[in-house]
């Protein structure tokens, strides 16, 4: 897989390096995209985004290369470091979670860190070069008084100069405008999959929860943060689907996280067989295309990933990471071996 893969990294660079930015200028008309001029994108359809995982995949790559150095600057990463303040205990069924309660997967209920702990974890984020801070709780829904000490870790992390991010899952009237006046700059809250395949992997909430929350964040004018995950078993179908729902949001989201299945052991999906890395640098690829200002992110997973397959995904659109050990209970790939990666393709972490 490794030797194929570089091969075929080999052939896509031949391809695209016959091209100079002059010639990317001139193609613009070429990309096939309902709008690629304003953040709140033309609507799409479902059959034109499945007519994008159904191209070529070199086609399909030069495409979204197309559209991203349109927009953002090609040799830019963003580095973002995720810290779970609230581990374990949910209340969600969620089929892929090992942080679920109702799964015996060795993750334990445990209770929010404390102010001192989260900081100091943003500082060593931020001197390892980080520009965003997220912190997660594994909460259905927080409290207010819970909502408190989140604010005051987001306070304190905004004062040490990095961008702020949280997920604490459904928002309650009001907690949005909260979280904005208290400095925050993105939430995060992902569809994880279409609304026709998503009662296949939760039940004790619906799509049209998750959406909800989603309008409260744009409503309270901050950014949002929404993707989700493949390889659970949907087909391609209905990842066409997901992403006509991201792409079709108004706006749509800053950033998009796009995570790849890491089967947890305890859970419904612990047996899941990989996807093939082709797979997740098709959906980025759709993804840049469809969503062209946002900031998309190579999220879990990425630890399954050799260098080649990761330098496809960026090839392909992704222009942000994880930068650190873990995603809340995930490994993640670690940072020396990021440094060494970007550094080998000529990548460099996005300043502030």
């Amino acid at each position: 897989m490794q030797f194929f893969t570089r091969t075929f990294l080999s052939i896509l660079s031949h391809h695209l390096l016959i091209f100079d930015m002059n010639t990317i200028d001139t193609m613009e008309a070429t990309v096939h995209s309902p709008a690629a001029t304003e953040h709140t994108a033309a609507q799409w359809t479902e059959e034109q985004v499945l007519a994008l995982f159904n191209k070529g995949l070199l086609e399909l790559i030069w495409e979204a290369q197309t559209v991203h150095r349109r927009y953002h600057h090609p040799e830019e990463i963003e580095l973002a470091s995720l810290l779970s303040v609230k581990t374990g205990g949910c209340p969600e069924n969620c089929s892929y979670c090992p942080q679920s309660k109702h799964y015996d997967t060795g993750v334990e209920n445990e209770p929010l860190l404390d102010i001192d702990t989260v900081l100091a974890a943003a500082q060593r984020a931020k001197e390892h070069g980080a520009h965003r801070f997220c912190m997660g709780a594994a909460w259905r829904s927080p409290t207010e008084k819970q909502l408190d000490n989140i604010i005051e870790m987001i306070q304190g992390v905004k004062a040490l100069g990095l961008e702020t991010c949280v997920t604490l899952g459904m928002l309650k009237k009001g907690q949005a405008q909260r979280l904005k006046e208290a400095g925050l700059d993105f939430y995060n809250h992902n569809l994880d999959t279409s609304a026709d395949f998503y009662s296949e992997i939760i039940s004790t909430r619906s799509y049209e929860d998750r959406l909800n929350t989603i309008q409260e964040v744009q409503q309270a004018e901050l950014k949002s943060c929404v993707g989700g995950i493949i390889g659970m078993g949907e087909s391609v179908e209905q990842r066409a689907r997901m992403i006509t729902t991201l792409a079709n949001l108004n706006p749509y989201p800053q950033s998009v996280p796009i995570n790849q299945l890491v089967p947890a052991a305890g859970t419904p999906m612990a047996q899941h067989e990989p996807i093939h890395p082709f797979e997740l640098v098709r959906t980025i690829a759709v993804v840049r295309i469809c969503m062209p200002k946002a900031v998309v992110r190579l999220s879990a997973g990425r630890t399954d990933l050799d260098d080649s397959a990761q330098a496809l995904c960026f090839m392909a659109g992704a222009n942000s990471i994880f930068y650190g050990d873990t995603l809340l209970t995930t490994p993640n790939p670690e940072q020396q071996r990021d440094k060494k990666l970007l550094h080998a393709l000529g990548l460099r972490p996005r300043q502030a």
